[in-house]
């Protein structure tokens, strides 16, 4: 398998305080990679490094074999165009409708004339199942629903690797194993990359091909392999624990 993301020896601190030291891992094309771990253990501070909303204090990320960190002007457009990142909360714009919030990515980023991008923020919310409900405002729809419609503007840019930040949080068991359901579909569909920082276990071990498991002891990587390997071979207890809801003594 061919790797899209390569992470080197990297490390990232907040006023000499070190949250993540000499993390190394890669991500291979097309594959659900999740990253999990107990609070303060370093995911979202990983995840913030990975979509570049953060500088890492030393270390290297290449993304389809390219710097990343150093990458600037048209070679870091070019790696970020490979993204489309779904974060915690939606992140949606109250102010306007459903179609408005995925337009406003197509009329930025491309020459696509007025009637191609309602032709294709239609389809976009079609493949989540929200066709019908361009004209709705965020307020007017459900929290998962909320997130379907951010998963559709994340894909309104057919990007490469999708980014998710707990997307899961504060929905209910249904609608959380619906959007994973939704989430597989994607995956196999459209052939994405998708990196999902999780803390549902129910979802890590329905929808991960592979995993890394993060520990604030360590700083970094205490367990990479499958659901399978991580719940029933690992010889770790913290891993056995967290992974079989064994509270730690």
């Amino acid at each position: 398998m061919s790797k899209i993301i390569e992470v080197n020896s990297l490390s990232k601190a907040y006023d000499g305080r070190i949250i993540l030291e000499d993390v190394q891992f890669s991500i291979n094309k097309g594959e659900i990679f999740v990253i999990v771990g107990g609070s303060g253990c370093g995911k979202s501070t990983l995840l913030r490094q990975l979509i570049g909303l953060e500088k890492p204090t030393s270390g290297e990320i290449r993304v389809a074999g390219m710097d990343f960190i150093n990458a600037r002007g048209k070679e870091r457009k070019k790696i970020l165009n490979k993204y489309g990142v779904l974060f915690q909360f939606s992140g949606l714009f109250a102010s306007m409708t459903i179609e408005e919030n995925i337009s406003l990515q197509l009329e930025t980023y491309t020459d696509l004339t007025r009637e191609d991008i309602k032709g294709l923020v239609k389809m976009k919310l079609a493949s989540v199942g929200l066709d019908g409900y361009q004209d709705h405002y965020p307020s007017e729809i459900s929290g998962g629903m909320k997130k379907r419609a951010a998963l559709a503007r994340a894909l309104a840019l057919d990007p490469d690797i999708l980014f998710f930040d707990e997307p899961s949080s504060g929905l209910d068991p249904v609608t959380a194993a619906s959007l994973d359901k939704l989430i597989k579909e994607l995956n196999s569909s459209l052939g994405s990359t998708m990196v999902i920082v999780t803390h549902d276990l129910d979802s890590i071990l329905s929808i991960s091909d592979r995993i890394i498991m993060l520990d604030k002891s360590v700083r970094g990587i205490i367990a990479e392999g499958t659901p399978e390997e991580l719940k029933s071979r690992s010889d770790n207890p913290k891993v056995y624990n967290f992974f079989n809801r064994k509270p730690e003594l």
